[in-house]
């Protein structure tokens, strides 16, 4: 079977956490702020602040954001339910705003529509919005931005997909237009760690929060403790934080992985664009990538007509072809529907799901495995 995402284990990784492994430190030691100061370098962020998922940084995300009881979140609906969970984790509400057809992006003409009716209406606006650069691609960051400015809320990039991306020539993940980048390091994303992620950002003060956040809301920091040190043991607990670290041996591999990162994402987009010109002709259709955007490539995401999604699906996986979908619409989830949400109530969403397909994609896919894939969907399409 080829599966739709594979990470990238090379001899430098391996050694990488040899090191660490025979080092005094196996977690909360060096390798960690030596991983953070490089994804913030590479980021141009002032900030980076490792985690042991993009879950974990979501939630503390929104967390150093203020997102509590009462108060309201907003993201796109074709998504990892992590994206809207996180809102709730925090005693707050979730509501989506439906995506951008060819992007497949939160479309920011259904984002104003929404805002402006809520004013309309006199009801709460979101506190956060979470975009979600699905697939590696970036959101309209600088729209997004000046809707939030606009009508008030913050932003939290949920750039899970899309290190090593760019928009408008700055990486994802400069914060130029959010408060706060969260990055996945899952062994199908551009750069793994195992399991981790990474939350950015140029505010000292969230970078203190998030901190904190992630390790039981303690600080050995003597500005930030509101009683005078009883001498160099002590510390304090100051929120309600989590056990949230991520240890030495993932961020060597992740410091060591990000040393490949452009290769990887170079790879991704020939690969790429191969299969958009081998499927030149077809009834297919293919994420949207603007001009201003550098996608990641973390998926290549199809859209095939609704009569024939599942067969094409099942066909593709009996052959060998390891596919998946990339996402069923979070409001259409029994959880949600419980919430109240109902389908039909994003439509471009729930069209994009009975059409989608994500087709392998990652560096180790040989032109010869690639073949393969795109003969089997020419023969479903074609048939």
């Amino acid at each position: 079977m080829i599966p739709y995402g594979r990470q990238d284990i090379s001899q430098a990784d391996i050694d990488a956490v040899v090191e660490v492994l025979r080092s005094d430190f196996l977690t909360q030691g060096p390798a960690i702020p030596a991983f953070e100061d490089a994804v913030a370098r590479y980021c141009g962020a002032e900030y980076a602040v490792a985690v042991n998922s993009a879950t974990s940084a979501l939630h503390i995300a929104c967390l150093a954001l203020g997102v509590g009881p009462g108060d309201l979140v907003w993201t796109s609906p074709i998504t990892f339910v992590a994206s809207a969970n996180c809102a709730l984790y925090c005693g707050a509400k979730v509501d989506f705003v439906d995506i951008d057809p060819l992007t497949f992006n939160i479309s920011i003409s259904a984002l104003r529509t929404k805002l402006e009716q809520v004013v309309a209406a006199a009801l709460p606006l979101p506190k956060v919005l979470i975009p979600v650069h699905l697939a590696g691609a970036s959101c309209d960051m600088e729209a997004i931005s000046a809707l939030g400015k606009e009508f008030g809320f913050r932003v939290l990039e949920d750039a899970s997909h899309a290190i090593g991306g760019k928009y408008q020539e700055s990486p994802v993940g400069s914060c130029r237009y959010s408060d706060i980048t969260v990055f996945s390091f899952h062994p199908v994303k551009i750069i793994t760690t195992g399991e981790g992620g990474m939350a950015v950002t140029n505010s000292p003060e969230l970078h203190e929060k998030l901190t904190r956040l992630r390790t039981h809301g303690i600080t050995r920091d003597e500005s930030s403790m509101e009683r005078e040190s009883d001498g160099p043991w002590y510390y304090e607990q100051i929120d309600l934080g989590f056990n949230y670290r991520m240890t030495d041996l993932q961020a060597a591999l992740g410091l060591s992985q990000l040393q490949r990162l452009d290769t990887f994402v170079a790879r991704r987009n020939i690969l790429a664009e191969q299969y958009k010109k081998a499927f030149e002709g077809l009834l297919i259709g293919d994420q949207k990538v603007p001009g201003d955007v550098t996608s990641a490539c973390h998926l290549f995401i199809v859209r095939v007509d609704p009569l024939h999604h599942r067969h094409i699906f099942e066909v593709l996986r009996a052959e060998g072809v390891g596919v998946n979908l990339h996402y069923i619409p979070v409001h259409t989830q029994p959880y949600y529907e419980r919430m109240g949400f109902q389908k039909g109530g994003f439509p471009e969403a729930e069209k994009y799901y009975s059409e989608a397909i994500s087709l392998p994609l990652y560096p180790l896919l040989s032109t010869e495995e690639q073949g393969r894939i795109v003969a089997v969907v020419r023969q479903c399409l074609i048939s």
